[in-house]
Protein backbone atom coordinates (compact mmCIF):
# COMPACT_ATOMS: atom_id res chain seq x y z
CA UNK A 1 0.00 0.00 0.00
CA UNK A 2 0.99 3.65 -0.60
CA UNK A 3 2.11 5.81 2.37
CA UNK A 4 0.92 9.19 0.27
CA UNK A 5 -1.22 9.73 -2.66
CA UNK A 6 -0.99 13.42 -3.77
CA UNK A 7 -3.80 14.52 -5.92
CA UNK A 8 -2.27 17.59 -7.80
CA UNK A 9 -2.66 18.78 -11.74
CA UNK A 10 0.18 21.78 -10.83
CA UNK A 11 3.27 19.79 -12.03
CA UNK A 12 5.88 21.50 -10.43
CA UNK A 13 4.52 21.61 -6.97
CA UNK A 14 3.54 17.82 -6.69
CA UNK A 15 7.27 16.97 -7.97
CA UNK A 16 8.42 19.58 -5.33
CA UNK A 17 6.24 17.61 -2.17
CA UNK A 18 6.84 14.41 -3.58
CA UNK A 19 10.67 15.21 -3.23
CA UNK A 20 10.28 16.18 0.28
CA UNK A 21 8.15 13.59 1.17
CA UNK A 22 10.26 10.85 -0.32
CA UNK A 23 13.05 12.54 2.06
CA UNK A 24 11.22 11.74 4.96
CA UNK A 25 11.20 7.99 3.91
CA UNK A 26 7.31 8.17 2.52
CA UNK A 27 6.41 5.81 -0.30
CA UNK A 28 4.55 8.21 -2.93
CA UNK A 29 1.74 8.40 -5.92
CA UNK A 30 0.78 11.25 -7.76
CA UNK A 31 -2.63 12.14 -9.89
CA UNK A 32 -2.58 14.84 -11.99
CA UNK A 33 -6.60 14.22 -12.23
CA UNK A 34 -9.82 12.83 -9.99
CA UNK A 35 -10.47 10.30 -12.36
CA UNK A 36 -6.69 9.25 -12.41
CA UNK A 37 -6.53 9.48 -8.41
CA UNK A 38 -9.64 7.40 -8.11
CA UNK A 39 -8.34 4.75 -9.62
CA UNK A 40 -4.90 4.32 -7.84
CA UNK A 41 -6.44 4.70 -4.90
CA UNK A 42 -8.84 1.93 -5.48
CA UNK A 43 -5.88 -0.26 -7.26
CA UNK A 44 -2.86 0.51 -4.51
CA UNK A 45 -4.70 2.15 -1.69
CA UNK A 46 -3.09 4.77 0.58
CA UNK A 47 -2.64 5.80 3.95
CA UNK A 48 -3.56 9.32 3.45
CA UNK A 49 -4.64 11.43 0.65
CA UNK A 50 -3.48 14.89 -0.06
CA UNK A 51 -5.93 16.25 -1.92
CA UNK A 52 -6.34 19.85 -4.11
CA UNK A 53 -9.46 20.75 -4.93
CA UNK A 54 -9.18 22.28 -8.57
CA UNK A 55 -8.67 19.43 -10.70
CA UNK A 56 -9.90 18.62 -14.95
CA UNK A 57 -12.84 16.91 -14.93
CA UNK A 58 -13.76 15.34 -11.84
CA UNK A 59 -13.04 17.99 -8.89
CA UNK A 60 -11.24 17.05 -5.40
CA UNK A 61 -14.66 17.52 -3.64
CA UNK A 62 -16.13 14.70 -5.86
CA UNK A 63 -12.85 12.86 -4.88
CA UNK A 64 -13.37 13.50 -1.53
CA UNK A 65 -16.82 11.99 -1.20
CA UNK A 66 -16.11 8.78 -3.43
CA UNK A 67 -13.25 8.13 -0.93
CA UNK A 68 -14.78 8.41 2.04
CA UNK A 69 -17.98 6.59 0.92
CA UNK A 70 -15.47 3.40 1.09
CA UNK A 71 -13.01 4.06 3.71
CA UNK A 72 -11.76 6.28 6.62
CA UNK A 73 -8.62 6.71 5.14
CA UNK A 74 -7.00 10.47 6.40
CA UNK A 75 -7.59 12.82 3.62
CA UNK A 76 -6.11 16.67 3.66
CA UNK A 77 -7.22 19.18 1.18
CA UNK A 78 -4.64 21.34 0.35
CA UNK A 79 -6.38 24.42 -2.36
CA UNK A 80 -5.92 27.89 -3.16
CA UNK A 81 -9.56 28.53 -2.54
CA UNK A 82 -9.69 30.26 0.40
CA UNK A 83 -13.83 31.21 1.18
CA UNK A 84 -15.41 29.40 4.19
CA UNK A 85 -18.02 27.70 2.09
CA UNK A 86 -14.99 25.97 0.57
CA UNK A 87 -13.59 24.90 3.72
CA UNK A 88 -16.86 24.34 5.40
CA UNK A 89 -17.73 21.93 2.16
CA UNK A 90 -14.48 19.93 2.58
CA UNK A 91 -14.35 19.63 5.98
CA UNK A 92 -17.91 18.37 5.93
CA UNK A 93 -17.13 15.74 2.74
CA UNK A 94 -15.18 14.04 5.60
CA UNK A 95 -11.39 15.94 4.86
CA UNK A 96 -9.67 15.49 8.27
CA UNK A 97 -7.81 19.03 7.47
CA UNK A 98 -8.09 21.65 4.98
CA UNK A 99 -4.63 24.02 4.27
CA UNK A 100 -4.27 26.84 2.29
CA UNK A 101 -1.72 27.12 -0.62
CA UNK A 102 1.08 28.52 -0.72
CA UNK A 103 1.91 26.75 2.40
CA UNK A 104 4.64 26.46 4.34
CA UNK A 105 6.37 23.18 3.70
CA UNK A 106 7.68 22.59 7.30
CA UNK A 107 3.82 23.08 8.60
CA UNK A 108 2.96 20.21 5.72
CA UNK A 109 5.08 18.04 6.65
CA UNK A 110 4.47 18.31 10.33
CA UNK A 111 1.05 18.06 9.96
CA UNK A 112 1.49 15.10 7.50
CA UNK A 113 3.75 13.20 10.74
CA UNK A 114 1.41 13.86 12.76
CA UNK A 115 -1.40 12.24 11.21
CA UNK A 116 0.41 9.21 10.43
CA UNK A 117 2.04 9.09 14.18
CA UNK A 118 -1.71 9.43 15.16
CA UNK A 119 -3.75 6.95 13.20
CA UNK A 120 -1.27 4.48 12.64
CA UNK A 121 1.83 4.55 15.50
CA UNK A 122 -0.25 1.49 17.36
CA UNK A 123 1.99 -1.46 16.77
CA UNK A 124 0.06 -4.46 17.93
CA UNK A 125 -2.64 -6.08 16.22
CA UNK A 126 -5.02 -8.13 18.41
CA UNK A 127 -6.98 -11.02 17.17
CA UNK A 128 -8.56 -13.32 19.91
CA UNK A 129 -5.01 -16.27 20.41
CA UNK A 130 -3.38 -14.50 17.59
CA UNK A 131 -1.20 -10.96 18.33
CA UNK A 132 1.09 -9.61 15.59
CA UNK A 133 4.51 -7.11 16.54
CA UNK A 134 3.95 -4.62 13.50
CA UNK A 135 7.39 -3.30 14.70
CA UNK A 136 9.47 -6.32 15.32
CA UNK A 137 7.34 -8.65 12.09
CA UNK A 138 6.82 -11.21 14.53
CA UNK A 139 3.51 -13.46 14.81
CA UNK A 140 2.06 -15.26 17.65
CA UNK A 141 -0.23 -18.05 18.54
CA UNK A 142 -1.04 -18.32 21.71
CA UNK A 143 2.14 -16.74 23.06
CA UNK A 144 4.40 -18.60 20.69
CA UNK A 145 6.24 -17.04 18.21
CA UNK A 146 5.09 -18.91 14.39
CA UNK A 147 7.88 -18.37 11.73
CA UNK A 148 6.50 -16.36 8.40
CA UNK A 149 7.74 -15.14 5.95
CA UNK A 150 8.00 -11.15 4.50
CA UNK A 151 5.03 -11.63 2.37
CA UNK A 152 3.15 -14.41 4.88
CA UNK A 153 3.28 -11.75 7.91
CA UNK A 154 2.33 -8.73 5.05
CA UNK A 155 -0.88 -10.56 3.89
CA UNK A 156 -1.93 -11.52 7.20
CA UNK A 157 -1.42 -8.21 9.11
CA UNK A 158 -3.39 -6.91 5.79
CA UNK A 159 -6.00 -8.96 6.64
CA UNK A 160 -6.17 -8.45 10.33
CA UNK A 161 -6.61 -4.47 9.41
CA UNK A 162 -9.18 -5.01 7.29
CA UNK A 163 -11.33 -7.79 9.65
CA UNK A 164 -14.61 -8.48 8.15
CA UNK A 165 -14.20 -7.04 4.75
CA UNK A 166 -14.30 -8.95 1.45
CA UNK A 167 -11.24 -8.51 0.11
CA UNK A 168 -10.64 -8.82 -4.08
CA UNK A 169 -7.86 -11.03 -5.08
CA UNK A 170 -6.94 -8.38 -7.31
CA UNK A 171 -6.65 -5.99 -4.25
CA UNK A 172 -4.28 -8.67 -2.55
CA UNK A 173 -1.71 -9.51 -5.37
CA UNK A 174 -1.59 -5.66 -5.98
CA UNK A 175 -1.00 -4.77 -2.41
CA UNK A 176 1.49 -7.71 -1.44
CA UNK A 177 3.11 -8.36 -4.49
CA UNK A 178 2.34 -4.64 -7.14
CA UNK A 179 0.87 -4.65 -10.38
CA UNK A 180 4.29 -4.78 -12.21
CA UNK A 181 5.40 -7.96 -10.30
CA UNK A 182 6.23 -10.83 -12.54
CA UNK A 183 4.72 -13.67 -10.07
CA UNK A 184 1.20 -14.62 -11.07
CA UNK A 185 -1.62 -14.66 -9.08
CA UNK A 186 -1.30 -17.96 -7.96
CA UNK A 187 1.15 -17.05 -5.87
CA UNK A 188 -1.77 -15.19 -3.71
CA UNK A 189 -3.67 -19.00 -3.63
CA UNK A 190 -0.32 -20.72 -2.72
CA UNK A 191 0.38 -18.18 0.27
CA UNK A 192 -3.10 -18.27 1.99
CA UNK A 193 -2.54 -22.02 1.85
CA UNK A 194 0.54 -21.33 3.93
CA UNK A 195 -1.12 -18.77 6.51
CA UNK A 196 -4.58 -21.38 7.03
CA UNK A 197 -1.34 -23.67 7.83
CA UNK A 198 0.02 -21.58 10.62
CA UNK A 199 -3.00 -19.81 12.61
CA UNK A 200 -5.91 -22.20 11.30
CA UNK A 201 -6.48 -25.26 13.90
CA UNK A 202 -7.51 -27.30 11.11
CA UNK A 203 -6.73 -25.16 8.03
CA UNK A 204 -9.17 -28.15 6.05
CA UNK A 205 -11.78 -26.27 7.76
CA UNK A 206 -10.40 -22.58 8.37
CA UNK A 207 -12.01 -20.17 10.81
CA UNK A 208 -9.79 -17.19 10.31
CA UNK A 209 -9.24 -16.87 6.58
CA UNK A 210 -12.29 -17.28 4.50
CA UNK A 211 -13.18 -17.77 1.14
CA UNK A 212 -15.43 -16.03 -0.90
CA UNK A 213 -15.72 -17.91 -4.01
CA UNK A 214 -15.49 -16.40 -7.34
CA UNK A 215 -14.29 -12.96 -5.50
CA UNK A 216 -11.29 -13.33 -2.93
CA UNK A 217 -11.40 -13.63 0.97
CA UNK A 218 -11.92 -12.04 4.38
CA UNK A 219 -11.19 -12.61 7.81
CA UNK A 220 -13.07 -13.04 10.51
CA UNK A 221 -12.68 -13.17 14.36
CA UNK A 222 -14.09 -16.06 16.16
Amino acid sequence: MTDILIVEDNKELAELLCDFLRGENYTVSVAETGEKALQLYERYGARLVVLDIMLPGKDGFAVCRKIREESNTPILIVSARTDKEDKLNGLTLGADDYIEKPYDIDIMLAKIAGIFKRRYAVDELIDGDIRISKMNRVVYKNGVPIEMTAKEFDLLVLFLENKGKILTKEYLFNQIWGSDSFSEQQTLTVHIKWLRQKIEDDPKQPKHILTVWGVGYKYESI
